[in-house]
């Protein structure tokens, strides 16, 4: 097994394969960051071409899709001939799924097999079965090194052959995660100023979270649907009218209110293109049809 790549993460993937009794290689643009793995028995691999050649499966997890080309095209220059090992590149790096397209295509390129993955879970959780990652790419290379990748823990699910797919999932999952997380912190802000501590509010807010873990299947089911009537749910007439308030009283309490009037402006965008009487399930259509100047926003 080699692991190029040795952030958080990528330490942890190297460490899950040693704890597996997986024979490890690793490689860093620091070598520092190998010291500790070192000690646990991984090898060093002095540049990218050593690490791709030391095992049949390599992981690369960097910064973005452009370090994992810089990463080949050193190997490349180190390689002679210009030829690559043949291996298994599994490249668990975030990015979009465009550019996890173009990287899968320059690796069969140069002779590599490709997966492509994300990481739904922090660093912490690998090796355990809190970890989840999603793949995607040709099922039978999934299949083949499913054994080998079961030593990160957890639940690995393969989404399809497109070798977007996983970096699909991953960038929506992450916008749900950080917006909520963001918008948690802006109300946390506003409880602050009306004296509430987040310990009292924090409860509450749970529950409301539940709230919308409970209302997403039946969500998710109508978006696909097509189903937007606003008849036996809030009507988006009525989420304009309650955003109105909540921006009122934020810039009352002198909170910034963009984050807020951004959401407003999105719901009044679609009352204005003659959606006010359909629930929020036809702003997931709405985002998804039209350009944002075709939406009257700014």
């Amino acid at each position: 097994m080699t692991v190029i790549g040795l952030g958080p993460m990528g330490r942890a993937l190297a460490a899950a394969f040693l704890a597996a009794g997986h024979p490890t290689t690793v490689w860093n643009r620091t070598a520092d960051k190998a010291r500790e793995l070192r000690g646990r028995g991984a090898a060093w691999a002095d540049g990218p071409l050593a690490a791709l050649r030391a095992s049949e499966v390599t992981v690369v997890c960097v910064v973005d899709a452009d370090a994992v080309g810089a990463v080949l095209d050193r190997a490349l220059a180190e390689a002679e001939g210009g030829r690559l090992p043949a291996t298994t590149l599994v490249n668990l790096t975030s990015d979009g799924p465009e550019r996890a397209r173009a990287l899968a295509a320059r690796a069969r390129k140069l002779g590599l097999d490709h997966l492509d993955g994300s990481i739904m879970t922090p660093a912490a959780a690998i090796g355990t079965e809190a970890t989840r990652i999603l793949y995607s790419g040709p099922a039978g290379l999934f299949d083949r090194h499913r054994g080998t990748l079961a030593a990160l823990g957890g639940t690995a699910l393969h989404l399809g052959a497109d070798p977007g797919r996983a970096a699909s999932f991953d960038v929506a999952l992450l916008n749900l995660f950080w917006t909520s997380v963001t918008g948690l912190m802006h109300s946390f802000a506003y409880a602050a100023r009306q004296g509430v501590p987040a310990g009292e509010l924090a409860p509450h807010a749970e529950q409301m979270a539940r709230l919308v873990a409970d209302l997403l299947p039946g969500l998710a089911a109508d978006i696909d649907a097509g189903r937007f009537s606003g008849a036996e749910s809030s009507a988006l007439t009525s989420v304009a009218a309650s955003l109105d308030h909540i921006v009122h009283a934020l810039q009352e309490a002198g909170v910034p209110s963009a984050f807020t009037s951004e959401a407003r402006e999105l719901v009044n965008a679609a009352v204005s293109a003659g959606h006010g009487e359909d629930s929020p399930v036809r702003l997931a259509d709405f985002l998804g049809r039209e350009p944002l100047g075709a939406q009257g926003r700014g």
